[in-house]
């Protein structure tokens, strides 16, 4: 028996990712969380630049966007407090590799510490890599 690899979770800081593209999402935080989740359905089996497929897809939800439900593909993760300690949280339970979009500076340092990945919010919104 050949082992398993383990699969890449990847993490999304829904709140620096939505506030990342000046789309209006102030005023439904909500709705815009549920644009990214489903925006991020097909990196479940697409994967990230540089980390193929197929990928945990985790998207940390706090605040406003807490009522955001999971979807095929999607975990909609909704942090009891802090959105960015939850993340750590989830690298630090994390066996496997592990990617973290974000632009948030002191997440990335603390998420990098823990040996996630950590790539910018245009890896799978606002730029090139929108779906939708």
């Amino acid at each position: 028996m050949t082992p398993m690899t383990p699969t890449t979770l990847l993490i999304v800081d829904a709140a620096n990712v939505v506030g990342s593209v000046p789309d209006g999402w102030w005023r439904d935080r909500k709705g815009a969380a549920e644009r990214l989740r489903d925006a991020l359905v097909p990196y479940a089996q697409a994967g990230v630049e540089g980390h193929p497929g197929p990928l945990e897809v985790v998207l940390v939800v706090e605040g406003a966007a807490r009522g955001v439900e999971s979807v095929p593909g999607v975990r909609v993760d909704p942090a009891p407090g802090s959105g960015d300690d939850r993340m750590v949280e989830l690298v630090a339970q994390t066996e496997g590799p592990c990617v973290v979009i974000t632009a948030d500076r002191e997440l990335r340092r603390r998420v990098g510490e823990l040996g996630a990945a950590v790539h910018g919010p245009r890896t799978v919104y606002g730029g090139r890599g929108r779906a939708g």
